[in-house]
């Protein structure tokens, strides 16, 4: 996930690799959390995630319990944003999501999660910085 500053610059970027994910809705949601889980360590009172599956865009802002397998997922996220004075989960066309499915591909090439705050590994290997451990 990328996460950006007001004025769009890169904020922070994370992934996290999750082993037997099931389907791609799951990945979507498990992002979804995670950007939850990043925006309350990082003391955010406001946030908007924004992702590429609608589905999962809509499950998100809706209070109603899911059934289905992404029903923990769900749960963990309405708690989530109870956290927030303001949390937005606002649907982008995957085209527009360039950023976050590249950081996505290499990390699953390398096989290795990351952290990384004011910019990304591209960003990183460009100028030889290492990655950022979380707190």
């Amino acid at each position: 996930m990328v996460a950006r500053g007001q004025n769009g610059e890169i904020a922070v970027s994370k992934s996290t690799l999750h082993s037997n994910v099931s389907s791609p809705f799951v990945a979507e949601a498990l992002a979804c959390l995670e950007a939850t889980k990043l925006g309350i360590s990082m003391g955010f009172n406001s946030v908007t995630i924004i992702g590429d599956s609608k589905t999962i865009i809509n499950m998100c802002n809706t209070k109603a319990r899911d059934k289905s397998v992404l029903g923990a997922i769900m749960v963990d996220i309405q708690n989530n944003k109870t956290r927030f004075q303001e949390v937005v989960f606002q649907f982008i066309q995957r085209t527009e999501n360039v950023k976050a499915h590249d950081l996505a591909r290499e990390e699953l090439r390398k096989g290795e999660g990351s952290y990384l705050v004011g910019e990304t590994r591209e960003d990183m290997d460009l100028e030889g910085r290492w990655p950022r451990n979380p707190d």
